[in-house]
């Protein structure tokens, strides 16, 4: 496993991260405890230390599933990132609130769930601009910060393109930002990546498969069940992105590599790229994965 800085915090991580907004039930499976345990094993196993998960996974159930592991494990070996913001009601029903007084209660949710006394990263995610630009929510994240409740401030972006609260991130005290970045959504690299180098943020990179479109698991037509956040996409936006992957994999991904790991890899090939958090439903998945950092030679990967 290869590790970097992660921005202004100084901590190192896995440049592999575990995605897993899985866990809480919305991608076609509804994970038990021990399931998850394999899955956190192996990714201890491999390296990783980066897990990301958010308080809309479930209502906070991503989050307990983690808090049972990390209740059985060593929490020091763990660099934890969860989010605020929303409130899950039912599968893909959530409503949002960024008040100070909720997001502290979201934030004593999420560390009983996750069974810990402390937040290495905790993200202001995808909210708007305007719930963003609230000062009394960042006086509020401060204090939890001296608390010691919260070591870490981020930021999770809705858009690709919202300069707006990347610009600002240095100021409210956000140290990373977590943006959609992939071979098939390159739109980051026009305005948020600079402006993350600019302020020294580390970068985290969701969806780097696209949503599994870059697994090379899918083919075209491929139909997804209703229990699957994917069935509610746009079926004329899945064909393309489906044709799309066909082309890439004929044309760029190298004979023999696997292109899964090649789009992990592609992702961490920018030089303002952390890591990569890609979602697993299994241990041979996050294995995959994992070996995407043969592809990384210190901060250069190779093979791609």
């Amino acid at each position: 496993m290869k590790y970097r800085r992660l921005g202004k915090t100084e901590l190192n991580v896995s440049v592999i991260g575990i995605g897993t907004w899985q866990f809480g039930g919305e991608w076609g499976h509804d994970f038990t405890q021990e399931e998850v345990d394999h899955i956190l094993d192996k990714a201890k196993e491999m390296g990783i230390n980066l897990i990301d998960t958010a308080e809309c996974y479930g209502d906070h159930l991503s989050e307990q599933l983690i808090g049972g592991y990390l209740r059985k494990d060593r929490r020091e070996d763990w660099v934890v990132a969860t989010k605020f913001g929303h409130h899950f009601h039912d599968k893909f029903t959530r409503t949002n609130d960024y008040s100070a007084d909720d997001v502290l209660k979201q934030l004593d949710a999420s560390l009983r769930a996750l069974q810990t006394d402390y937040i290495d990263l905790y993200q202001f995610h995808s909210g708007p601009d305007e719930a963003f630009d609230n000062d009394e929510l960042w006086t509020m994240l401060d204090k939890q910060i001296a608390a010691g409740k919260i070591r870490h401030l981020g930021l999770s972006i809705a858009k690709n393109n919202q300069v707006h609260q990347t610009s600002s991130a240095s100021k409210v005290n956000a140290k990373t930002i977590q943006v959609v970045y992939n071979r098939l959504d390159q739109a980051p690299e026009e305005q948020v990546l600079p402006l993350c180098q600019e302020q020294d943020l580390g970068v985290l990179a969701r969806v780097p498969l696209a949503s599994g479109y870059l697994s090379g698991k899918y083919k075209p037509g491929t139909q997804f069940g209703t229990n699957d956040v994917r069935h509610n996409h746009d079926q004329e936006r899945v064909l393309s992105l489906l044709q799309q992957a066909e082309e890439i994999k004929s044309k760029e991904v190298p004979p023999g590599v696997d292109m899964a790991q090649w789009a992990l890899a592609w992702c961490l090939k920018h030089p303002a790229v952390t890591a990569v958090i890609p979602g697993c439903k299994s241990p041979a998945q996050v294995e995959a994965n994992a070996k995407a950092a043969e592809l990384v030679s210190g901060d250069h990967p190779q093979n791609i």
